[in-house]
């Protein structure tokens, strides 16, 4: 994987803390060919390390799969970091999507994602509409958002409009970023995203590709309180527009008052059906 000559389209960065089964769940839906794109695995320090042994016979043989094993476990954003740095130490791709432990993609998301970036040389960063489950229940929602770029930067005063496991984004315009922002502890990817699109353009591809877990014991809900203040912190920081960042910071001080069943509820009937 460290030879620069063979050009990727991409590498797939995935974390993994203590998640073996959601890992290989995820990189089984994983769809592409095998020689076109790598996976790069970062072991959060996870108690038993992740192997090899476990990918056999779960992905295609011919597929490229490193594991990034850290010594302990450093969080999300040190894990997503240690993988970029060597993402971009390699060189030798065109681009850099994302997939979470226990979210799975449909077959045809990384040919779509990787034409539209050929197709779209403006666009530094796509995501896509998702599917939101909970594993122990039925149903779900669809989470719908703007898809061009004028929206997407209105709507991010008021929520993250890219869902982190859709996203694929040009390593060119990573190499300007650099790394995941460490002053959003619960929003990295929030402050993330807002700096790619400091530097260029964003898209929503408006169709679903990834069916992301609803886990309520998930990083993201068991840490929501530190989450709502990163994200205020995240519109503060990028918010140019003094209106729009007013009510987004109202927005995110409401939510702190409301419990997150009542907002998963309204979430669902915003976006069911």
């Amino acid at each position: 994987m460290e030879s620069k000559k063979v050009l990727l389209d991409f590498y797939l960065l995935i974390p993994c803390y203590n998640n073996k089964e959601g890992l290989l769940r995820s990189l089984e839906s994983v769809t592409y060919a095998p020689n076109k794109f790598a996976i790069l695995v970062v072991d959060d320090g996870s108690d038993e390390p992740v192997s090899p042994s476990w990918f056999e016979g779960r992905i295609h043989q011919e597929t490229m799969l490193e594991i990034l094993r850290l010594p302990l476990n450093q969080g999300i954003t040190a894990a997503l970091n240690a993988g970029l740095e060597k993402i971009a130490r390699y060189g030798n791709a065109k681009y850099v999507a994302r997939l979470d432990c226990g979210d799975t993609c449909s077959p045809m998301r990384f040919v779509k994602q990787v034409n539209y970036l050929d197709a779209n040389e403006d666009i530094d960063l796509v995501g896509s509409w998702c599917v939101f489950k909970d594993p122990s229940k039925t149903g779900g929602y669809t989470y719908k958002t703007p898809t061009e770029h004028e929206y997407i930067r209105k709507g991010m005063y008021f929520r993250n409009i890219f869902i982190h496991p859709t996203v694929m984004w040009r390593l060119s315009a990573q190499e300007r970023v650099s790394a995941y922002p460490q002053t959003f502890p619960h929003a990295e990817d929030y402050g993330f995203f807002q700096l790619l699109l400091q530097q260029g353009r964003g898209a929503v591809m408006g169709e679903v590709l990834v069916t992301c877990e609803l886990n309520p014991k998930g990083l993201s809900l068991g840490n929501r309180s530190a989450q709502l203040q990163s994200r205020m912190k995240v519109v503060q920081a990028f918010g140019t527009n003094k209106w729009l960042t007013a009510m987004g910071m109202l927005k995110l001080r409401l939510l702190q008052l409301v419990p997150y069943r009542l907002v998963l509820r309204l979430k669902r009937l915003l976006y069911e059906g």
